[in-house]
Parts: structure tokens; sequence; C-alpha cells
């Protein structure tokens, strides 16, 4: 289990960053979906650099046989990444329901603050996926 913050959003929109090519980290991926749902990475990592726009797509498949709604929760490890972690789209940000065997990709795309320590060279971020009550429209 990967700790973090818990927290969904974070928009980086109004981030004015430069691209800081004189370092790159190791962004890996993991997903958790408790058997409710197929949920996965379609990558498990890539190399970027801080102030660099990367968009990453997640696969989901309702393996159930009904319809089901669902939401992603993050979380990030160093826990002191969290808040250089700016998500600008993020399918965390919303419910999502799907019919039964349905599939379907959404993006993740993230910008790494410049100012997160030297130090820090990986960082996994880790999404569990839950299943809500009621449903989605």
């Amino acid at each position: 289990e990967v700790p973090g913050n818990g927290k969904t959003g974070g928009s980086a929109a109004a981030l004015n960053t430069q691209v800081d090519l004189s370092r790159t980290i190791t962004v890996e991926f993991d997903a958790n979906a408790r058997g409710i749902w197929e949920f996965h990475p379609a990558v498990r990592s890539v190399q970027v650099h801080p102030g660099q726009l990367t968009t990453v797509m997640y696969e989901f498949r309702n393996s159930q046989n009904r319809r089901m709604a669902a939401q992603a929760i993050p979380s990030y490890a160093p826990r002191q990444a969290a808040p250089h972690f700016h998500k600008l789209e993020c399918f965390c940000f919303n419910q999502y329901t799907l019919e039964p065997g349905e599939k379907r990709e959404w993006p993740v795309a993230f910008i790494i603050d410049p100012k997160l320590s030297r130090d820090v060279k990986t960082i996994t971020l880790s999404y569990t996926f839950f299943e809500v009550g009621g449903q989605t429209p």
C-alpha cells in the first residue's frame, strides 16, 4: 500500500513553470480496484523533466454483470512529492459509470513542480478505485 493524502485534485492551470532539463524523475503508476473493475495504467512508468506536461492513459473495464459507478482516490510516495504533483486533468476528479463489460480509457495529465526536492528521483502515483453508492448519469 502506498501512503498518500487522498486528495483527488489540485489544478495546475495557474502554474507557469519552466521545464528543468537538468533533471529527470521517474514516475511509476499503480492501480488497485479491489475486484470491482479491471483497472490499470497503459504504461507502468515514464521519465519526465520537472515542469514538463505529461499525459498517461488508464484503462478501465467493468468486469461485473451489472452497471457500476466508481471513483479513484490517488496517493503518492514519497509523501513530500504530493504538493508538487499537479494534475491538470484526471479521471480521479469525477465518478464514472460503466455498463457490464464496457471498456474505457481516461487520461491523467500532470506537471511536477520544479521546486520538488532534488533528492526525489522517483514518484509513485497510486490509485485505488472504489465503488460509490448510487449511480452517476
